[in-house]
């Protein structure tokens, strides 16, 4: 079965139209990375202070893999469509469902098949990581490693939802729809997110895109894995609910409706799970080694009351320096908001606008601040924990400029990577050879 749904993958058309489309979308994304990331390394080189800001993160593999993000999100949905539509519009899926197998393991089969076809799709920007380093640039293994692994669950995500759709309607159009939803769905609630937090701030989570954002920061959270993993095994199985036919549509609906309810159960209990590891170079989401070992010893309750909105420019400031670093290292800690129903422009009257209270064993501090400058040596004198010394070279970051000529790629992405994949393809849809052999009986052939 897996190696049937492998053939057919691999001899249709959407997947390695899909490849050539990515062609020159990874490769000018890789070649406006390059140029911007050379002007900034233009300047460090002359100004050395400056070098430690260039990350090759941010500048290179996050804008690279931006353009393998929008082909995935538009393109990818007919790939892992095609796995389980074009069975159901041929009628050949009649015939597949009274094979001995069972219908969960007939979408393992196509959910590999999905796996599959993304790590195929994957080739064109694997090999711009490869010409970034041959350029001279620099990869960190941990949070390359890292941005992958969240590209490979989003891509997986995506073919969950489409295999979902395709069991779902009664033709691969309707479902391409029905994904789509999905996906340009999550860019529409990013969007009004972005206008109104207060108001979409909870429904934002539901973002497929939210999956992305975390990684593309260089933080592994192991509650954002089960999450995502829950949420691909919970679209698969309501595709092995609504694929077999002959089902009530009542049936239907109720072993659904339980699916549902199992997989939210399991993204709560995941948000529960707050361990992550910051996997970037310059540790941009940690504090100092000597702060954090400082922090750990924090063991009561830490409690912040904001007296800010959250689309207070201010806040997403504290979040950043402050509240997620600390939400890493010390156990209990709870954030609360004063005067929720405020706005930013109705709270300028309020003299406590804009003042952070921290409460820690009995004893509280109040500080308007959001760097750690200010912030760290209250908490440490709330804690009567001494200030710690700092470890000299541990947290020194060089940073690494690289001034290249970004048209080294485009040779690659224009011409040798079409060319093979065009090669791949016809060599996957050629006609095998059948001998023929006569042997010959006296006069008669």
């Amino acid at each position: 079965m897996l190696a049937k749904e492998l053939r057919e993958m691999a001899s249709g058309r959407p997947l390695w139209i899909m490849l050539l489309i990515l062609c020159p979308l990874i490769g000018f994304s890789l070649f406006q990375a390059v140029s911007l990331y050379g002007e900034a390394s233009a300047t460090a080189l002359n100004s050395p202070g400056l070098a430690s800001a260039l990350s090759p993160l941010d500048g290179v593999l996050v804008p690279t893999f931006g353009g393998f993000y929008v082909g995935v999100t538009l393109l990818f949905p007919f790939v892992a469509i095609r796995v389980l539509g074009h069975e159901k519009e041929a009628g050949a899926l009649r015939l597949l469902i009274q094979l001995p197998y069972r219908t969960p393991t007939l979408i393992g089969a196509k959910l590999v098949a999905v796996l599959a076809a993304w790590l195929i799709a994957a080739v064109p920007a694997i090999s711009a990581l490869a010409i970034w380093e041959f350029m001279g640039g620099h990869l960190f293994v941990a949070e390359t490693l890292n941005l992958v692994l969240g590209h490979l669950l989003y891509g997986l995500l995506v073919g969950a939802i489409a295999l979902f759709a395709a069991a779902l309607t009664e033709s691969a159009a309707t479902a391409a729809i029905v994904t789509l939803g999905f996906t340009l769905g999550s860019w529409v609630i990013d969007f009004a997110a972005a206008s109104q937090p207060d108001l979409l701030g909870w429904p934002s989570r539901l973002s497929l895109t939210q999956t992305l954002h975390t990684f593309e920061l260089g933080l592994l959270s192991i509650g954002l894995v089960v999450g995502v993993f829950a949420a691909i095994l919970g679209f698969a199985a309501l595709a092995a609910i609504w694929l077999p036919m002959g089902v009530a549509v009542r049936t239907k609906l109720a072993r659904s409706l339980v699916c549902v309810s199992a997989t939210c159960l399991v993204l709560v209990a995941a948000t529960q799970i707050r361990w992550s590891a910051d996997t970037t170079e310059d540790r941009r989401n940690s504090f100092s080694l000597a702060d954090e070992q400082a922090l750990a010893q924090l063991s009561k309750q830490l409690t912040m009351t904001v007296h800010l909105v959250p689309e207070d420019p201010r806040y997403a400031d504290l979040q950043t320096s402050i509240v997620s670093k600390l939400e890493r290292i010390i156990p209990r800690i709870i954030i609360r908001f004063a005067g929720d129903q405020q706005s930013a422009v109705g709270s300028a009257s309020d003299q406590s606008y804009g003042e952070v209270e921290y409460s820690y064993g009995g004893r509280s501090a109040v500080s308007r601040s959001t760097g750690t400058e200010e912030i760290l040596p209250l908490l440490y004198g709330l804690a009567n924990v001494p200030l710690p010394a700092p470890v000299t070279g541990t947290d020194d970051y060089p940073g690494y400029p690289l001034v290249a000529a970004p048209w080294m790629a485009l040779p690659w992405f224009l011409g040798g990577l079409p060319l093979l994949i065009g090669g791949t393809w016809w060599w996957s849809r050629r006609v095998p050879t059948i001998e023929t052999r006569f042997k010959s009986q006296g006069d008669q052939p």
